[in-house]
């Protein structure tokens, strides 16, 4: 298959239904189908070949998902930039990815200039935003205006169609390569498991289309067809005012997400009735705010899905699992029907049932490797199998337990404490809003348990209170010996708490 193939079935099936609505513009397929020809015209004029990464710094829009296409189309490899990483970052990403051509939106215009004096291979750039564009910029409604439509290459298969950079949420930022296969086995996958999107329904696209999870949300309502809602940027006001005015089916969100909207005070007075789908992930979730969620959107089935930029999906715990509850809601469900995941010791043997080990896959929607990074590609894509870096373990009946990230775990007087673990039982209590648990140095134990906690409006427990109830949960070893309060955690992009940021720290704060 190749990534384009839907536009072609939708202008088939239904041309004048709404492919994409962003504020009041609203774009049929004919209109869509009839841009991407152009604009992928364009992008050749610009001197863009097969292979070409063509690089987009923009907020989410209806243009993106022209971009998107018209790069395809093109026979061209997207390259979404994140769009929260300072200056300096975004110049590297750029430079790393050798990108021929910028798209840019009115957000990030101003740093243009120190792009093009950075990054040798920039040829182009064009202003994708409503304002008017720069000098030396093209402007987006002028190149597809000018530019006469082009035949789709019809590019697929394992060929790249997309240069993602991980979150950086441990380190250095790497470019992982996705193929048109890897994007469209995980759309596949995950629709086969649970039902995601409905055909002819309306997903609202809010999660950043540089994070795998968005993109594959946005690329299975493409393959079954309906229309994309965008929102530039996550605010629960305007969720709820979107979902009720344009009758969305899907929603996917991030814990963060789910838990600003759940509190959002005039959460009763929206129409929520339109929403089918719920989808969430990149972070755990408290079984406190997932029951919260469960009763606001009461017509929903609930999906939580498990996997990383360089696998896109993994595993799935779907609407049965979720209204079974109880133990099941700690899971991150079964391995979906297009991959292979086993638990593996130190030695990549696979472990029992019950065992924990660091969780491997291997399939078609593994990525092709890390870009222009050899050595680091090996070292995950080990005997076939794609090693994630997660630790947890598998029950005898199929369901993936994740403990936490190998790099996550704290050794502490020896013995290992799980930070999810201690952060489920600090959730449990009622005054806790959010909260992340990290391992810092320690004289005496070598880490200690540190916990870092975000109270609800109103609530006001001090450091002893929480500890004697995590206590109460949890062996006495994992009890945190400190506890930070904090106005709110920091997180990427994705949604992902950065807990290297929690670390520098609380180690600038022991001195």
């Amino acid at each position: 298959m190749y990534s384009t193939q839907f536009l072609h079935r939708a202008l088939q099936q239904a041309p004048d239904r709404p492919m994409t609505v962003c504020g009041d513009r609203v774009r049929t397929t004919r209109d869509i189908a009839d841009r991407v020809a152009r604009l992928s015209g364009g992008l050749q004029g610009l001197g863009v070949s097969e292979g070409d990464r063509v690089a987009v710094l923009a907020l989410n829009s209806d243009r993106n998902h022209e971009i998107f296409l018209a790069c395809w189309w093109a026979g061209a490899v997207v390259n979404p930039v994140n769009i929260r990483w300072s200056g300096r970052e975004i110049a590297d990403s750029l430079r790393d990815a050798g990108a021929v051509v910028l798209l840019v939106d009115d957000d990030f215009v101003d740093m243009v200039p120190a792009f093009r004096e950075q990054c040798a291979d920039l040829r182009a750039v064009v202003h994708c935003g409503n304002g008017v564009a720069g000098h030396g910029m093209a402007g987006y409604e002028e190149l597809i205006a000018a530019s006469e439509p082009v035949p789709d290459k019809r590019i697929g298969g394992d060929a790249m169609g997309a240069l993602l950079y991980t979150g950086g949420t441990t380190g250095v930022s790497k470019g992982v390569m996705v193929s048109h296969r890897n994007l469209l086995t995980a759309a596949l996958g995950t629709q086969a498991a649970c039902q995601s999107v409905f055909a002819g329904g309306v997903n609202l696209v809010v999660s950043p289309m540089f994070h795998i999870a968005g993109l594959v949300a946005w690329a299975t309502q493409n393959l079954l067809g309906g229309t994309q809602v965008f929102l530039p940027t996550f605010s629960p006001r305007a969720v709820l005012e979107a979902i009720q005015r344009h009758r969305v089916t899907t929603v996917g969100a991030v814990p963060v997400m789910l838990q600003m909207l759940v509190a959002h005070p005039d959460i009763e007075s929206y129409d929520l009735s339109s929403v089918k789908s719920v989808r969430y992930g990149a972070s755990p979730i408290s079984p406190t705010l997932l029951q919260r969620a469960m009763r606001v959107f009461r017509n929903s089935g609930f999906a939580q899905g498990y996997g990383m930029t360089e696998t896109a999906h993994i595993s799935v715990l779907g609407r049965e699992d979720h209204l079974a509850g109880g133990e099941l809601l700690r899971s991150a469900g079964r391995a979906l029907p297009h991959c292979e995941l086993r638990v593996v010791d130190a030695d990549d043997v696979e472990v029992p049932a019950g065992v924990l080990g660091e969780i491997v896959t291997r399939g078609d929607h593994v990525m092709l490797g890390y870009w222009n990074r050899p050595e680091e590609t090996a070292a995950v894509l080990r005997n076939g199998w794609m090693h994630t870096g997660d630790v947890g373990y598998v029950d005898r009946h199929g369901y993936v337990f994740v403990v936490d990230r190998i790099k996550d775990m704290i050794i502490t007087g020896g013995e290992n404490v799980y930070s999810t673990e201690v952060e489920n039982a600090l959730a449990a209590h009622p005054a806790v809003e959010a909260c992340s648990v990290i391992g810092v140095p320690d004289t005496r134990w070598g880490e200690r348990v540190h916990s870092v906690v975000v109270l609800r409006e109103g609530a006001r427990p001090d450091a002893e209170e929480l500890r004697a109830h995590v206590r109460g949960l949890i062996a006495g070893y994992k009890v945190p010996r400190t506890v930070e309060f904090l106005d709110a955690l920091p997180v990427s992009a994705a949604g992902k708490v950065l807990k290297r940021d929690l670390r520098a720290a609380a180690c600038r704060a022991d001195g």
